[in-house]
């Protein structure tokens, strides 16, 4: 399996975590279920082949993607192509913060896929083509910066409110207060949710459970012995019920079964 890991230049950095690619993935499984973690991913796949959604319960084909799509911030699981043979191209944006380089509202792709040329045209069809016609990666690492720097550098300019938000949601889901956060940042808890929402793809709430969901997965991984009660507890969910609920929800099993 190739891999290499590429950090865009100012300001693109502000935005964006990084680009990834990988070739040559080659698992024994055909699918895997990834799991709501906040993020927005731009994905250019660099092979002509289709890649497809599945039900998270049937494992039939509800949906193709072609060349370039985005995905959406979640709060389900979702069920895709492992990546089996494939030759993909990834940008990781920083989380809450993909919105600069959408032409629509956050939350109308919040729970979807969407091809590329839905949102913007043909012009990451025609970037791709540009990121062919060489086959060396960082060069194409380096179309694809160029590209984003020229067609949305005069659009990156972080909103304060929001970028302080989330990153209070992620370093404390245990101990978050929206009340407080509201009387914070100086705006009433309606127009803070619209915001956010509008920015981020779903409400601070949702986020919220996200973030505390993957606090517990992050507890589960690192925890030799599992006490259900103390982590759900140390992650902030008001009780273990609420804790199995949202666990069920973003996962699609419930924490024992996700376990074994």
């Amino acid at each position: 399996m190739i891999t290499q890991t590429y950090i865009p230049r100012f300001p693109l950095n502000q935005f964006i975590d990084y680009f990834f690619f990988y070739e040559g993935y080659t698992p024994s499984h055909s699918v895997e279920r990834f799991l709501p973690d906040g993020n927005v991913e731009l994905i250019i796949d660099l092979h002509d082949t289709p890649k497809f959604i599945y039900d998270n319960e049937t494992l039939k084909e509800i949906q193709a993607c072609h060349h370039v799509w985005a995905s959406g911030v979640r709060t389900e699981p979702i069920s895709i192509d492992s990546g089996r043979e494939a030759a993909m191209i990834v940008v990781y944006f920083k989380k809450g913060l993909a919105y600069p380089f959408f032409p629509i509202p956050m939350n109308e792709i919040s729970d979807c896929v969407v091809d590329a040329d839905l949102l913007w045209g043909n012009w990451f069809s025609s970037l791709r083509e540009r990121m062919l016609e060489t086959s060396d990666i960082t060069s194409r690492f380096e179309i694809l910066e160029d590209a984003l720097l020229k067609q949305f550098g005069s659009r990156l300019i972080q909103n304060p409110c929001v970028e302080y938000a989330v990153r209070q949601i992620i370093l404390h889901p245990d101990q978050m207060s929206f009340t407080q956060m509201s009387q914070e940042i100086g705006y009433s808890q309606k127009h803070f949710i619209n915001m956010f929402k509008n920015k981020v793809g779903i409400t601070p709430k949702a986020y919220l459970k996200i973030a505390r969901f993957q606090k517990a997965i992050n507890e589960i991984e690192q925890r030799g012995t599992i006490n259900w009660t103390t982590i759900s507890q140390d992650c902030g969910f008001y009780d273990q019920s609420h804790f199995i609920n949202d666990f069920r929800l973003f996962s699609g099993f419930p924490p024992e079964q996700y376990l074994r």
